[in-house]
């Protein structure tokens, strides 16, 4: 039965790990043995990865594998993916070699502006808070100096200040909805420090505002914003309909209408759009986290970008004209290669050499290139031959791993699948029939 205990956050490691092994496991030694296997055995690397969260008690592995021949802006590109779902370093490598010979991918920058805000409360008259504002705004910037200082040097820092009004929403509820440009950085820290400094400003400065009382103003929160539609990126692969022709079962304009159509279909029914957009995630949450950077993040504002229009629907787009084939995303994407893990966790900075060390803006189009080509991937995979054909292949080692099969029983019935349909019952049907 669970316990609770007080002071845990200032136990040692080990007594962390006695702790949870003696009040949760029925096999006490089985359950330490686990948890110390995972641990490093170069001491100061272990110490690094306890640091990086709280309670740590250790390390929780993922593969970290990577796939070749991306062609981007016409640059090579073997880009690394950190995933633990089968099928999806193999679906992008695949895709990037189907595009590598038919001009590979095309990416652009739209724009970078990340977005913080000071939600506050305030119970007076609109126009005197308006005024208020207008006031004081020059001071929220001059206030900020110490903080935007460094980031300005390089060509960043806060881009503008606006007081909306969200009194229709909930009643007294105002914001100051500010935008900054962070540059490599991903800014989560920079922007709160920024928003902070502004409440604070915009608070205290009451005080000398004659026509206010600062009795009127209640600071709620301030926060950036995950939700960044105007950090933006495209990335595109287009060919002539006749080049699509790797398929030998289906002709080229059959696979480019079926394609399309699947398309559409993400784009109007929620329930497959989902699934379709998750496809897109696979490739881009691999490459977020192989470099360091925060993929929940990406994720919610990915998210609700999708639900933009009132309707969430299809992060990529398809469409022929002149006998062009085009297939294309674009999405916003708030990510770093200076600052948080990406100058401390040693494969993180592996990952940003293999990419050749890439600015915020480079990577914003690694990445949605990955996003992109997983997507191509699935599709061409549903519209053909059923996702499941490639998909189970896949996981096959997975199955066979799960039942503990042998090094020779693995040779046996990997050579088997080769020909015969991959289905969890088929395959514990097979290693039984092995074994008998």
């Amino acid at each position: 039965m669970s316990k609770s205990i007080s002071g845990f956050s200032k136990l040692s490691k080990s007594k962390k790990i006695d702790w949870i092994v003696s009040t949760y496991f029925s096999n006490r030694k089985e359950a330490k043995t686990v948890l110390k296997q995972y641990w490093n055995t170069n001491e100061k690397l272990q110490q690094l990865h306890d640091e990086f969260i709280e309670n740590t008690i250790t390390n929780f592995y993922l593969p970290l594998g990577v796939a070749p021949n991306f062609l981007i802006n016409k640059h090579l590109f073997t880009i690394p993916m950190a995933i633990e779902e089968s099928s999806v370093v193999a679906a992008a490598s695949k895709a990037a070699k189907f595009w590598l010979d038919r001009g590979g991918f095309k990416a652009e920058v739209i724009s970078t502006k990340k977005i913080g805000q000071v939600h506050f409360m305030y119970s007076g008259g609109f126009d005197t808070l308006k005024a208020y504002f207008n006031h004081i705004k020059p001071q929220l910037f001059v206030n900020a100096k110490p903080i935007t200082k460094n980031m300005e040097n390089r060509g960043g820092g806060i881009l503008d200040i606006e007081l909306i009004d969200k009194n229709h929403d909930i009643p007294n509820y105002y914001q100051l909805h500010a935008t900054f440009e962070t540059l490599d950085a991903m800014g989560a820290n920079f922007i709160n420090s920024c928003l902070e400094s502004f409440a604070n400003t915009f608070k205290t400065e009451v005080e000398n505002y004659d026509d206010l009382e600062n009795t009127n103003i209640d600071i709620v929160m301030s926060i950036l914003s995950n939700y960044v539609p105007e950090c933006l990126v495209r990335a595109e692969v287009s060919c002539k309909v006749e080049d699509l022709n790797e398929d030998a079962n289906i002709s080229p304009q059959d696979f480019v209408n079926k394609f399309i159509q699947a398309v559409r279909i993400a784009e109007v029914e929620p329930y497959r759009a989902v699934t379709h957009n998750k496809g897109v995630m696979n490739g881009i949450d691999a490459v977020v986290l192989a470099t360091g950077n925060d993929f929940r993040a990406v994720e919610a504002g990915v998210h609700a970008f999708a639900s933009r229009n009132g309707s969430y629907s299809s992060l990529t787009h398809a469409s022929v004209e002149d006998g062009i084939f085009k297939f294309w995303i674009e999405i916003p994407l708030a990510l770093g290669t200076v600052g948080g893990l990406t100058g401390l966790h040693p494969l993180v900075k592996l990952s940003l050499e293999m990419l050749n060390k890439p600015s915020a803006k480079e990577l914003m189009m690694i990445v949605a290139v990955a996003g992109l080509a997983q997507n191509f991937a699935a599709l061409r995979s549903l519209t053909t031959t059923g996702i499941q054909q490639g998909h189970m292949k896949m996981h096959l080692m997975n199955i066979l791993n799960q039942y503990h099969a042998s090094d020779n029983e693995k040779i046996v019935l990997i050579e088997h699948f080769k020909t015969n349909v991959v289905t969890h019952n088929a395959v514990v049907e097979a290693i039984e029939n092995l074994r008998r």
